[in-house]
């Protein structure tokens, strides 16, 4: 009667811990494109525009790059968004952003950068509200 018990106990365990480990999304979007893109905007422009020194750049740097790849991982095969205009810039966006976190990890981004990446973020927001 024993063994019955601790073999079920460990069946009950396995289904728990298999059930939580598939239930959530190990990346912190919604799949709403929508919501995710205006969300890994305003994530990426709260870090550039953070200045040089602060306490929280660490921080927002790596919670940059990480909505970068899940927003990567996410949409990168979807064809339903893969057309889209604001998908595309989008995509040169992040692309550019995270070359920079690639190659200079250090240094803050460019000014120049900065313009192009306010540019393109601006032009993802009026392409998402036209529903492009």
């Amino acid at each position: 009667m024993k063994s019955y018990w601790s073999r079920l106990l460990s069946l009950v365990l396995v289904l728990v811990i298999g059930l939580i480990g598939c239930s959530g999304s190990l990346d912190s979007l919604t799949g709403d494109y929508r919501q995710d893109t205006l969300a890994v905007v305003n994530t990426l422009r709260q870090a550039i525009e953070l200045p040089q020194g602060s306490p929280e750049q660490a921080a927002l740097q790596t919670e940059a790059r990480q909505k970068i790849n899940d927003f990567s991982a996410r949409y990168q095969r979807n064809s339903a968004v893969a057309s889209l205009s604001s998908f595309t810039t989008m995509r040169t966006a992040l692309n550019s952003l995270a070359g920079h976190y690639s190659s200079y990890p250090n240094r803050p981004v460019p000014e120049k950068l900065k313009k192009r990446l306010d540019a393109e973020f601006k032009k993802v927001e009026a392409s998402l509200k036209r529903g492009a």
